[in-house]
């Protein structure tokens, strides 16, 4: 099948206007149908670099206070009502083992989530789980990675030390840990502690790095080490957000990242929006990067997951709301993504696609959003009514778009 767009966005630095893309699916009835769609911008799906699949929760947890330090807020935050409200649903019983009971529900929200939000990639920052959480999903969760929550804290959450977590990945897929999460000394020492533990590595991911001094990541920039950048979660919690033109400067690999919404973001298009608001003089295309081929280098994807080419089985189609195809992104919200494919396979969009598939339509719930009949993969709804009949009342949760 061969549809036509206003602009295919091949990657940051190449958009071809009035173009042509072939979608390779198994799943298509016909290979020979050619639709236009020149009212559709085309992009490469995009890449959520960090997120806490379970603590989408909702609203944030909190009153917004700036804290110093990160690690006053998450012993706070236990006793706010969304994290109590939370605990009817699912209580962590220390095992962080999220195949288990309920919690189930809450990552799968988490999923939904992203995948609403134009990402067929999300990185999870939990302790590793077993074979099945990374399985059947709509959308992948990265599965080869090694972390540590922070060094501050410690792993408090499974793994082992950072150490022999880092040695766990010889230096061939991502080493993830939260650093430098606040204004304090606590967070000033985290960045020369990593450096002596020698994991300023090409495969590190830097989670926020607020602390960071100039020359701390200059060093990142030398080294390949990779940051990511969650503001808005930053600017609830600590007030400040990682020197992002700095970043740019010495050319850091930065990634964009939701957090939880128990701290950030709606999901991804609201952090997109978020960053563009704080800093308007922030060239869009660099934020697009992000999200796509920076995402792809610091989580070891290869290389189809940052572009788009003419033939492809991973697309994404936004209404055009804006010329200008980076701030169109800007503009677009949940109910204006026209169509997601992944590998192939339809996952979420306005009905009027999912006709030119031969798909299990029992596989899929159908609605409404901004007037449009929509589809997804899945049957988020179910998991939705699962979670209201466990709370006693309807729970509503702002990045489902329904």
């Amino acid at each position: 099948m061969q549809i036509t767009v206003y602009a295919r966005v091949e990657n940051a630095d190449k958009v071809i206007l009035n173009d042509k893309i072939t979608l390779k699916s198994s799943w298509l009835k016909s290979n020979q149908l050619e639709k236009d769609f020149s009212d559709l911008i085309a992009y490469p799906p995009f890449i959520n670099s960090h997120d806490h699949l379970i603590s989408n929760w909702y609203p944030k947890a909190g009153d917004g206070k700036p804290y110093d330090n990160v690690s006053k807020w998450v012993v706070e935050m236990r006793n706010t009502p969304p994290f109590l409200e939370r605990n009817k649903v699912w209580i962590n019983d220390g095992s962080f083992d999220l195949t288990k009971g309920n919690a189930k529900l809450i990552t799968e929200l988490g999923i939904y989530k992203n995948l609403f939000s134009g990402c067929v990639v999300v990185q999870d920052h939990i302790s590793k789980q077993k074979d099945e959480y990374y399985k059947d999903n709509p959308i992948t969760i990265i599965k080869d990675y090694s972390q540590c929550h922070s060094l501050e804290m410690g792993n408090w959450w499974g793994g082992d030390d950072p150490i022999t977590e880092w040695q766990k990945t010889q230096g061939k897929m991502p080493f993830i840990v939260h650093l430098g999460e606040g204004t304090d000394q606590a967070a000033k020492r985290c960045f020369p502690t990593l450096e002596k533990m020698n994991l300023l590595q090409p495969n590190t991911m830097i989670i926020h790095g607020i602390a960071l001094s100039h020359a701390e990541l200059k060093k990142c920039a030398k080294n390949g080490t990779t940051i990511c950048w969650c503001p808005e979660s930053n600017f609830f919690l600590i007030g400040q957000t990682l020197d992002i033109k700095s970043c740019m400067e010495f050319g850091v690999n930065v990634v964009l990242g939701t957090d939880s919404t128990m701290s950030g973001g709606i999901n991804l298009l609201s952090e997109i929006k978020y960053a563009h608001s704080k800093f308007p003089e922030f060239p869009l295309k660099e934020i697009f990067r992000m999200i796509t081929a920076n995402a792809a280098k610091a989580l070891f994807l290869p290389k189809t997951y940052a572009e788009l080419p003419h033939e492809t089985a991973n697309l994404l189609l936004l209404r055009k709301n804006n010329s200008d195809v980076f701030e169109n992104i800007v503009q677009t919200n949940m109910g204006e993504i026209a169509f997601m494919m992944y590998e192939g396979k339809p996952i979420y969009g306005d009905l009027e696609f999912l006709k030119f598939f031969e798909v299990n339509e029992d596989d899929y719930y159908i609605f409404q959003s901004n007037s449009t009949d929509k589809f997804v993969l899945g049957h988020p709804e179910i998991i939705n009514k699962q979670i209201d009949d466990i709370l006693g009342y309807h729970k509503d949760f702002p990045y489902l778009p329904f």
